[in-house]
């Protein structure tokens, strides 16, 4: 069988390839050259990339195999996710990977700022010995506000207690009690703005956050203050920096990020007291290799058919690994449902959990039912992705619900659906033993347990003698072998439920031969082997 084909968009580091492995048929292209770019994807089942590389709408459309844009760092200015995500096509980036190097950057433009590094080293380069032009300011006591606590402002916050400066944060998502073990006092924005002589803003780039240090913001400033940007280009209206320079109302900035990149002749540039570097917070050895790392591991796991904890179109989020071998028992589920309604149309899809596993956090498990129940029944790629879409373009509802109370398992699955006429369909599975045995314990009404097979038959009949006879003669005259079979009795002992699962496929028309033969009221073939149409 041939290897799925991996691109390789933009020069990754040695480990990248590494992580990888010999499973891919690894080929390369220049990414920022279209004409190259554009055929190289139509055989691509995953794209790794950087920021040189635009994976637009145009560029998803030509990739008619891709599963998975792997960005080897943390923004995705250059990948349309929304395309992405109707085309099914998972997008992961490497979120971590730089968190180390941008808070490294960060402290070396606070000191930049305090000691004139940038002008005084270019002064001396010039001829010129300006000692007294260049006195600067010590950290000492000084105090540093960061916006935004997260992942980046915790570590500068770690980090500039070692100068003894004292910390004050803005972040309505942190708790006071979170900001003390950082070290940090919370504060409103104003007061962090009037009080600061240094201010880092590390906030997402989002509606809300464009434009959040502006004419107003540095008015609140003292003269003294300096501003650090190392986060997101547009936090700091750029155009407001530079006439808060011009008119002295702050007394410098450390600029790494830029609206528009790469940026030349910006306002701002001109003054000796703003130091400018371009857009290097990631521009280390290590994150890079910790990017490409990271996202060729996500690459492997989305190939195999995996959920990704970081892929950011995906809703499941980090999984638990007790919840992770649910999840393909889930999407079979999803799959049997679909057989058992046989395209009746359906306005809700639940999924519940029972037991020790509702502890945890299982939403990846309404992505698995919902990618099963699409799988079968939708022409075109189905994925975790665009399940959710396509339930949504169809108008159904779905919904997740969980219990620690499963008398007869430690966990049980069920996927439910609605039907627009009111009936019911429910499936339900569990996972048994140290192997961890996926197994099917119930459909509707009835219970049973059979190991989930990739050949299965299911068989609804009036309980009468000689139906398993019949049932056997039919499929053994077609050479169909029974591996396995195990038969339920309705509640009320009217019916009988008939689950067999089977050797292999069976032949067009038997299904319907054997649900003759034994006067079925209802039959439904369950092939897991098939990938879906």
């Amino acid at each position: 069988m041939s290897k799925p084909v991996v691109l390789i968009a933009e020069e990754l580091s040695p480990a990248t390839m590494d992580a990888l492995g010999t499973d891919f048929e690894i080929r390369h292209t220049d990414g920022a050259d279209r004409d190259q770019l554009l055929p190289a994807l139509a055989d691509a089942e995953a794209v790794l990339i950087r920021s040189a590389t635009l994976m637009d709408a145009e560029a998803i459309a030509a990739a008619k195999n891709l599963k998975v844009i792997a960005r080897a760092g943390v923004g995705l200015d250059n990948v349309d996710t929304q395309s992405a995500t109707e085309a099914g096509v998972m997008v992961v980036n490497a979120p971590t990977s730089n968190i180390i190097s941008a808070a490294e950057l960060t402290c070396g433009h606070i000191l930049a700022a305090a000691r004139n590094i940038a002008p005084a080293n270019e002064s001396l380069k010039a001829g010129q010995w300006k000692r007294s032009a260049y006195k600067g300011i010590e950290l000492y006591e000084k105090t540093l506000g960061i916006i935004g606590l997260g992942r980046i402002g915790s570590l500068v916050a770690e980090r500039m207690k070692a100068f003894d400066m004292n910390i004050v944060a803005y972040d309505p998502y942190v708790t006071a009690a979170r900001a003390q073990k950082m070290g940090a006092h919370l504060v409103s924005l104003d007061e962090l703005l009037e009080i600061s002589d240094f201010i880092t803003i590390h906030m997402p780039r989002t509606p809300e956050t464009l434009g959040m240090l502006s004419d107003e913001q540095f008015k609140i400033m003292k003269d003294s203050a300096y501003v650090i940007n190392v986060a997101r280009g547009g936090l700091i209206d750029e155009e407001a920096l530079g006439r808060a320079l011009d008119d002295g109302l702050i007394a410098g900035a450390g600029i790494d990020v830029f609206v528009k990149e790469p940026a030349k002749d910006l306002p701002f540039f001109k003054h000796d007291s703003a130091t400018v570097t371009p857009h290097l917070g990631a521009s280390t050895e290590e994150a890079q290799e910790k990017a490409g790392v990271a996202v060729a591991k996500s690459v492997r796991l989305a190939l195999a058919g995996e959920l990704v904890p970081d892929a950011v179109n995906v809703a499941g989020g980090v999984i638990d690994p007790y919840v992770r071998p649910g999840i393909p028992l889930t999407e079979k589920l999803g799959r049997i449902l679909s057989a058992v309604m046989k395209g009746v149309s359906v306005s809700a899809i639940e999924v519940e959990v029972a037991g020790e596993l509702a502890e945890k956090n299982v939403d990846s498990l309404k992505l698995a039912a919902l990618k099963g129940v699409f799988t079968d029944v939708v022409s075109g790629h189905v994925s975790y992705v665009n399940a959710p879409v396509l339930a949504e373009g169809r108008g159904i509802e779905t919904r997740l619900s969980t219990t620690t109370n499963s008398p007869h398992y430690r966990n049980t699955i069920t996927v439910k659906s609605v039907a627009a006429d009111g009936q019911q369909f429910s499936v339900t599975g569990t996972l048994t033993g140290p192997k961890q045995v996926e197994k099917l314990v119930g459909l509707n009404d009835y219970e049973f347990e059979v190991a989930i097979a990739d050949h299965m038959l299911v068989l609804e009949y009036h309980d009468r003698p000689g139906v398993i006879g019949t049932m056997g003669m039919q499929l053994g005259d077609r050479n169909i072998n029974i591996a396995t079979m195990d038969v339920a009795l309705r509640h009320d002992g009217a019916k009988a439920l008939a689950v067999l699962t089977l050797d292999s496929a069976l032949p067009a028309g038997l299904m319907e031969q054997v649900g003759e033969a034994i006067h079925a009221a209802k039959t439904a073939e369950v092939d897991l082997e098939e990938t879906g149409r």
